[in-house]
C-alpha cells in the first residue's frame, strides 16, 4: 500500500511527526511525505523536520508565497501531477491551513 502523508505548514509538521514515526516502524508500509511548500523557509519548515526527526519530503510541491487562491492553486495542480505520477492508494491530510484545505475526491482512477 502506498500512502501519501501531506504537510505544508508548521502546524502540519508537528502533526505528521508521530504518524511518520509509527510508519517507520512498519516495513510493509510504503509512505511518502508530500510537502506542499506553503511554509518554505528554514525557520518555518526545515527546522521542524530536523528537530522532530521527520525524514526529508519525498515530494515538494513548491507552493511558495502569494494569496490564498494562488497558493491553493499551486498546491492542487502540483498534487495532481504528483498523484498521476506516483499513484497513492491512500492520502492522509492533517490540519486546517492552505496546504490542507483543497483536497477533493480522488483525481485519478483506481488501479
Amino acid at each position: 500500500m502506498k500512502i501519501f502523508l501531506i504537510a505544508g505548514a508548521r502546524p502540519n509538521f508537528m502533526k505528521i511527526a508521530p504518524i511518520a514515526r509509527a510508519f517507520d516502524n512498519h516495513a510493509d508500509l510504503d509512505y511518502k511525505i508530500v510537502h506542499t511548500g506553503q511554509h518554505y523557509d528554514r525557520n518555518m519548515s526545515d527546522i521542524f523536520f530536523e528537530e522532530l526527526g521527520i525524514r526529508k519530503p519525498d515530494h515538494h510541491l513548491g507552493a511558495g508565497g502569494g494569496s490564498h487562491a494562488q497558493q491553493t492553486a499551486r498546491i492542487m495542480t502540483g498534487f495532481e501531477e504528483t498523484c498521476l505520477a506516483d499513484r497513492p492508494d491512500l492520502v492522509i491530510v492533517v490540519g486546517d491551513v492552505n496546504s490542507t484545505q483543497p483536497w477533493p475526491a480522488p483525481l485519478w482512477p483506481k488501479r
